[in-house]
């Protein structure tokens, strides 16, 4: 029975073999589980109110910023998962040592966290999480889970010209101040004028505008609560609170939903 045992192990693998990829412009890192749990850098952190799970949870991680060697504040890096989700990330916050901090969790095989939901996996093998968000107004979008890669990249508006306001407006216009709101919020599930990284959500602009076909304010309370309007079990959209999309925010960012509808470009034919 012992030698069963044994053959099988050989044959199924360590589970402690799940892979991060990071690609910066200067180097390129593969780190393995037990690599990052055994991290000189790697802490036990607490955070409070998970986004993902919904409640308080303990983690081995190691700072982001560890992770990050010679990025500056002025790069850019998308974090991707493994279902195609692409959190677009300045580096800034990601390197920051004060206010919120960024921490990638990682998980040990030998305590594994528990489903997201009943069927679901878990949030690992490696999830960025924050201590503190509130202190620089991190998002929900800004906590991907079941990372595969993080990559450094030019800025969105280099990347993706399709997503770019009027150039003619004033870069402190309030249209333009919606397009940073859509590029922290959307873009990651969301691609617009058949732009961007992410995989999940349709898009926002192609064929139809939803400021063209949700009349009066009701936009605004599908952002609020999708499952208010639109209600099925396999919903991947999350609900934005006021807390997190103040109601100021939530009017620049349809407001910039509403400019770009009359600037179609579908990019991706």
């Amino acid at each position: 029975m012992k030698q069963i045992i044994v053959l099988l192990l050989v044959l199924v693998g360590p589970a402690s073999a799940a892979e991060l990829t990071i690609e910066l412009d200067h180097s390129r890192t593969t780190w393995h589980t037990a690599e990052l749990l055994k991290h000189p850098a790697a802490q036990t952190v607490q955070i409070v109110d998970d986004v993902s799970y919904k409640r308080n949870m303990t983690y081995r991680a190691v700072p982001m910023a560890a992770l990050l060697p010679g990025l500056t504040v002025q790069n850019h890096v998308q974090a991707v998962a493994l279902d195609g989700f692409a959190a677009e990330l300045a580096a800034a916050p990601l390197l920051a040592q004060s206010g919120a901090q960024a921490w990638l969790a990682v998980e040990d095989p030998a305590r594994p966290w528990p489903p997201l939901a009943n069927g679901k996996p878990s949030a690992g093998p490696f999830y960025l999480v924050w201590t503190q968000p509130q202190a620089s107004g991190i998002s929900p979008e800004q906590w991907p889970f079941q990372i595969s890669t993080i990559k450094q990249l030019k800025t969105v508006a280099e990347r993706f010209p399709a997503l770019l306001p009027d150039p003619a407006l004033a870069a402190d216009d309030p249209i333009n101040q919606g397009f940073a709101l859509f590029q922290k919020n959307c873009l990651a599930c969301h691609r617009l004028n058949g732009a961007g990284d992410a995989q999940v959500g349709p898009d926002l602009n192609m064929p139809y505008s939803p400021t063209e076909y949700f009349g009066s304010d009701f936009l605004k309370r599908y952002i609020r609560d999708p499952q208010s309007l639109r209600h099925w079990p396999q919903a991947k959209m999350p609900a934005f609170a006021a807390s997190v999309l103040p109601d100021a925010e939530l009017d620049l960012l349809v407001g910039y939903l509403k400019h770009m509808a009359a600037r179609k470009t579908d990019t991706s034919l």
